[in-house]
């Protein structure tokens, strides 16, 4: 998640929180029908016996602004384990899978991977409810996953079919899932941040038990709006969580170049703030349980910065090569690969012998290729789709021209 060139949203911080309110009080009164039969659901949580608990260290230590970090020990488990490299890997498929189609012109308009930062996801979604509350940037495919969305939704969103998560509406950008409080990807760089603070009020409002999580790039760490949002959140000790997934190239621009104070976890100054590897599954796991158990005890929003890196370049028509060289991008696969280091662990506590991981690669090798498949067969939507959801009621309704003296009158 970086900054994106685009317009900017004129709305304001408070008026973007207030609409995020209503939103999700519409989601809790709407009486949504029953989900469709999901291909996977990767908010489930695991079942762990005591024959089955694991405690890992974790190896790079968390670093804190204004509060006492977790214990470098995570429990987990077998089971827990194996669901996270399997969640990693499908979602790693999937975004090469979407390279090709792009490549392809299966996919047209804006597109951003997210292969290398999938342990913020997994990690995430292990620490949380669907009954918590996520919105994020336009980096969301993975996102659809972790939230139990099916490569399929995906799939066919990203070639605008109606199958997709949004009913081939809204594209790479726009995933959405409402049931599982999926509140979306979001075009505009930062806007989806006092979004996150609204959908934390309603929580509040609503005295339930949960967290809202806004999750924003390095590159939209200096918009006005997150501040503004992160002010009033404060004020009014939300249960927020503000995740900067710090990839390390706001689009094109190295942090040293973009950020005065590139130490994200810092820059809530009066809101505590805590720095997690985000290459780690079980770290992020960690320190999302961690601030959630913050915020739901009244003590206000928190800050997460995830220290992680995306492989491909910002979107689709950033070669990604003429910024950084392909060293560092192979030093970094060879290191810290998140997949990579789920892999090496399972190995190392013997949990899975080799042929059993290589049987689970295939497995999500084939869920990937038949999503694709399905995202080709399924029909683009139909012509009348372009007048649903707006307002019909022309009646009285005038339109403004360019000049000031013009007006247009609908009838």
């Amino acid at each position: 998640a970086d900054a994106q060139t685009g317009c900017h949203s004129a709305m304001t911080a408070g008026a973007l929180l207030r609409a995020a309110a209503r939103s999700f009080a519409s989601n809790r009164s709407s009486g949504l029908a029953v989900a469709a039969q999901q291909t996977r659901s990767f908010a489930k949580k695991t079942e762990v016996s005591d024959a089955d608990a694991l405690t890992v260290e974790i190896p790079v230590p968390f670093e804190a602004h204004r509060i006492e970090p977790p214990t470098q020990f995570v429990e987990t488990s077998k089971t827990e384990i194996v669901e996270m490299f399997t969640q990693a890997y499908l979602m790693r498929r999937l975004e090469i899978a979407s390279d090709v189609l792009y490549k392809g012109k299966f996919i047209r308009g804006f597109c951003h991977l997210y292969d290398g930062q999938e342990a913020v996801c997994v990690g995430m979604e292990a620490a949380l409810t669907k009954d918590d509350a996520i919105v994020t940037s336009y980096r969301d495919h993975c996102t659809h996953l972790g939230r139990g969305g099916t490569p399929l939704e995906v799939m066919a969103e990203l070639m605008g079919r109606v199958d997709g998560a949004s009913k081939g509406m809204g594209g790479s950008m726009h995933m959405y899932k409402r049931d599982a409080h999926f509140f979306g990807g979001n075009g505009i760089v930062g806007a989806q941040t006092p979004i996150g603070a609204g959908l934390a009020f309603a929580m509040q409002y609503e005295k339930r038990p949960n967290v809202a999580v806004a999750m924003y790039g390095d590159g939209a760490a200096n918009q006005g709006q997150l501040f503004e949002a992160l002010n009033i959140a404060a004020l009014w000790d939300l249960p927020l969580i503000y995740v900067c997934e710090n990839n390390h190239y706001g689009m094109g621009t190295a942090v040293a170049k973009s950020a005065k104070s590139p130490e994200y976890y810092k820059r809530g100054d009066y809101v505590p703030g805590l720095k997690v590897d985000g290459m780690d599954a079980l770290a992020v796991k960690k320190a999302m349980a961690f601030a959630k158990a913050h915020c739901v005890s009244g003590k206000g929003p928190i800050v997460l910065e995830m220290d992680t890196y995306r492989y491909h370049g910002h979107s689709m028509s950033d070669p990604g090569s003429t910024y950084r060289t392909r060293d560092e991008i192979t030093g970094i696969r060879q290191e810290r690969d998140p997949v990579e280091r789920l892999r090496k662990l399972i190995l190392e506590k013997d949990l899975l012998d080799p042929a059993e991981i290589k049987t689970i690669e295939k497995a999500q090798r084939k869920i990937v290729d038949d999503a694709v498949a399905a995202g080709k067969a399924s029909p683009e939507p139909p012509t009348e789709n372009l007048m649903r959801n707006m307002n019909q009621a022309t009646a009285n309704v005038v339109i403004r021209g360019v000049d000031s003296q013009t007006r247009t009158a609908l009838f």
